[in-house]
Order: C-alpha cells, then sequence, then structure tokens
C-alpha cells in the first residue's frame, strides 16, 4: 500500500481572497508542496529528480470541492502517491478541516519530462520505488474535458518571470489563475467552484503571451481555454454554485 504524508496549516488572510475563502490557485501550490515534501522525505527530491536530467510535470487535476476553507481554519493536507506505470504516476490528495472532514479531493496525474529533450520520459525505479505505489499496466483516464465552443469573453496576458517554475515553463497554478480572472469580480465574489477539471497540453515560456477565454454553458457550467499560436495550452471544466 502506497505510504501517505500529511501536514497541518493554518492559512493566514493572505492566501485567501476578498470573501476570506482560501484561494483556487494557492490551494493546487499548498497540494502540490507536500507531495514535494513527501519526496523529499524519502530521498528523492526535487534536486535528485533533476540529477537524472528529469522534471516532474503535471497532465491534468479533477478536483472535488465540498468546501472552501477560510481564514484562519488550521487544515490537514494529506497526500499519496496511489499508483504508476511505465509513463504516468497517479496520486491523491486530500484537505481536511479540524472537525476532520473531507474539503477537497484532488486527483492528479504526473508524468517525467526530460529537461533536454523537452519530452515525456519512462519512470525511473529508483524515482519511484521509496513511495510504494502498485504498479499497474492500465492508464487511467482522468475526468473527460470537453472543448471550448464559443468565447464569451478573452484577456491576453503575458507570461511573467515569476509564472514560470523549476522546470523553465509557467506554472500548473498560474493557467489556473488565468482562467478564473476572466470570469471577472462580479461572479468570483458570488460563486464558489464545486469541481475543476484542468488537463495541460502544452508548456508555454517566459515573455510568450497566452489568451485566455471562457465560455458559460449554463448556470453554473463553465468551459475554459488558454491558447498560445493557436494550441490549446490548457483546457478545464468547471462547475459553480452560489455562495
Amino acid at each position: 500500500m502506497a505510504k501517505k504524508y500529511s501536514e497541518i496549516h493554518q492559512i493566514p488572510y493572505y492566501e485567501c481572497d476578498t470573501e476570506n475563502y482560501l484561494k483556487i490557485p494557492t490551494m493546487i501550490k499548498m497540494l502540490i508542496k507536500i507531495s514535494e515534501d513527501q519526496s523529499a522525505s524519502l530521498g528523492v527530491s526535487d534536486e535528485f529528480v533533476l540529477s537524472l536530467g528529469l522534471g516532474w510535470i503535471i497532465l491534468q487535476h479533477d478536483l472535488t470541492i465540498h468546501r472552501l476553507p477560510q481564514a484562519g481554519e488550521s487544515i490537514k493536507l494529506v497526500t499519496e502517491a496511489e499508483s504508476y506505470n511505465k509513463y504516468f504516476c497517479y496520486r491523491n490528495f486530500w484537505i481536511y478541516d479540524e472537525a476532520g472532514k473531507e474539503c477537497v479531493h484532488m486527483e492528479t496525474t504526473f508524468a517525467l519530462m526530460d529537461l533536454k529533450e523537452r519530452k515525456m520520459g519512462s519512470v525511473p525505479d529508483e524515482v519511484i520505488a521509496p513511495f510504494e505505489s502498485e504498479k499497474i499496466k492500465r492508464i487511467k483516464r482522468g475526468e473527460k474535458i470537453l472543448p471550448l465552443e464559443t468565447a464569451e469573453r478573452e484577456e491576453e496576458y503575458r507570461v511573467r518571470y515569476y509564472d514560470i517554475d523549476g522546470n523553465k515553463h509557467v506554472n500548473n497554478s498560474v493557467y489556473l489563475d488565468w482562467m478564473l480572472d476572466v470570469l471577472g469580480y462580479e461572479f468570483l465574489s458570488t460563486h464558489v467552484p464545486k469541481t475543476i477539471f484542468i488537463k495541460f497540453n502544452k508548456e508555454v515560456r517566459y515573455g510568450e503571451s497566452v489568451m485566455s477565454r471562457y465560455q458559460h454553458l449554463e448556470e453554473g457550467v463553465t468551459r475554459h481555454q488558454i491558447s498560445f499560436g493557436g494550441d490549446a495550452s490548457a483546457d478545464a471544466n468547471m462547475t459553480w454554485e452560489k455562495r
């Protein structure tokens, strides 16, 4: 059985939005950080992976949000590297409140990128073995993400220095930031997401400019796309409810 890892975190006000709810992109960063902390505790830190000429990349997040934590709460962050095959690793994340109730569940598909060739590589035994994950042959499919059909609004964003990470491309949480931003103040201040399914297709690098587009299909359902040079770099489907 795969090893679990957990940390306690008290949410400061600066990690929250104007309504005192934990910011979604910040929440993603927090969860990814505990996976990095677990890796380091097992002797397979990002630095170790880098020494092999590899870097972790994220292909898809599937989030279910029962309740967004708020400023001042003490929450428990839990992760488990559940399973893997030759090319993909599947990890679960949870957020629990002080009463032990599940607030958020996220399933993430990871892969390793050859940093020189900028291509996906196979998963070395020395990287995955310490997690005691289940080895599987099949490829697990995340939630199906339907494409954007007609954009209602679009905004252009230029990739800044602080948008990129150790792999020298845009950090996955920034895509979500761009997707949410185009929804505008009125919508974001009166709605909270219930599900977010986001797929990352192509990397974007420093100095490039992307377009963030969204479509509001019906009450509480949105589709999103980040594109660069006419190609979709990331797609997402989200469902919402009023606060």
